[in-house]
């Protein structure tokens, strides 16, 4: 019950909204962020979102933590970061530059390969965190949020501006490139969007759930899977014109969509659920779970996969 409250009110696209209370870290306005403690057990402490930088795997999560690993996930050191706010998404352009959001609409920045990074937005006044980050290039980027929150940036995140890109103000809980200048965003309330002109302007899409979308997977320009309440799974095959159920059979809040290297599909869940698809996303089926604890999202490494939830991090070396 508890992570189905958080979840419906939307705080964050995977499972930052279904953990731990004592992963929000609360500040009085205008007070200046304590930076994330050094902890020995960081590793195992929620973590939220995974990306790649280079040959470097780098994660992030409650408490500021974010962690890199230089072996593939064998060990890991913790990075030094200035916030201690509740991190729910990494993206690392290039092997050196990335960015981080989180609550108290925090966006962070590194240009060391994720060891140090700082704070180039912060606004815990707004109430409002960020569930997710993408840049196009070194320049132009979008962050997403709590209350249609839509931030954009032409000069490589040294400034943000606030866009309303709908009249609504669902929380936008995913943002996925889908081509040259295709984008999508999986909402609250079953709200998808699309824009065609690089997220210049946004159209709502028909949507075949009320409920919310925490995960999406471009697999194409036109191809999109989302993820989302009670095992929802839906594929279109039309750039989101016509959706087509994909029955998952489990009722798990699905949480996270990734493709891997051998071209498996891998679909993460509360409670341990992991599904798999073979055929590009048409049928998905239970897999054996690494943990019975809930997932938040899964990384292609090697021939394998890197998932991240409450237990931290486990790796997938073989899938069968």
């Amino acid at each position: 019950a508890f992570f189905d409250r958080k979840i419906v009110r939307g705080l964050r696209r995977t499972l930052a909204a279904g953990f731990a209370g004592a992963a929000l870290h609360w500040l009085p306005a205008g007070a200046e962020p304590a930076p994330a403690a050094e902890a020995p057990l960081a590793i195992e402490s929620l973590l939220l979102d995974a990306a790649v930088a280079g040959r470097r795997l780098v994660v992030v999560g409650e408490r500021g933590h974010v962690l890199f690993s230089d072996d593939r996930g064998e060990t890991w050191k913790q990075a030094r970061v200035p916030v201690r706010a509740l991190l729910t998404a990494v993206h690392m352009r290039d092997s050196r530059t990335g960015f981080a959001v989180g609550h108290d609409a925090v966006i962070l920045r590194t240009d060391d390969g994720a060891e140090t990074w700082r704070i180039v937005r912060r606004a815990p006044e707004e109430d409002s965190p960020l569930f997710d980050i993408w840049f196009r290039d070194e320049n132009a980027g979008f962050a997403i949020g709590a209350y249609g929150s839509f931030l954009s940036t032409e000069d490589g995140g040294r400034s943000w501006i606030p866009r309303a890109i709908s009249e609504e103000d669902h929380h936008l809980n995913a943002l996925v490139a889908a081509g040259p200048a295709r984008l999508f965003i999986a909402a609250e309330a079953g709200v998808l969007y699309r824009s065609d002109d690089d997220g210049r302007s946004w159209r709502k899409l028909p949507s075949p759930y009320s409920g919310s979308w925490f995960g999406a997977l471009a697999l194409d320009e036109n191809r999109l899977l989302v993820a989302g309440l009670r095992g929802h799974l839906f594929l279109t095959d039309d750039g989101g014109g016509t959706w087509t159920r994909v029955p998952t059979g489990v009722s798990a809040t699905l949480t996270g969509v990734a493709r891997l290297r051998s071209g498996l599909i891998l679909v993460t869940g509360l409670d341990g659920a992991l599904l798999a698809s073979r055929d590009g996303g048409r049928t998905a089926s239970p897999i054996r779970s690494p943990t019975r604890r809930s997932i938040s999202s899964a990384l292609a490494v090697g021939d394998g996969a890197l998932l991240t939830g409450e237990f931290g991090v486990r790796r997938l070396a073989r899938i069968e």
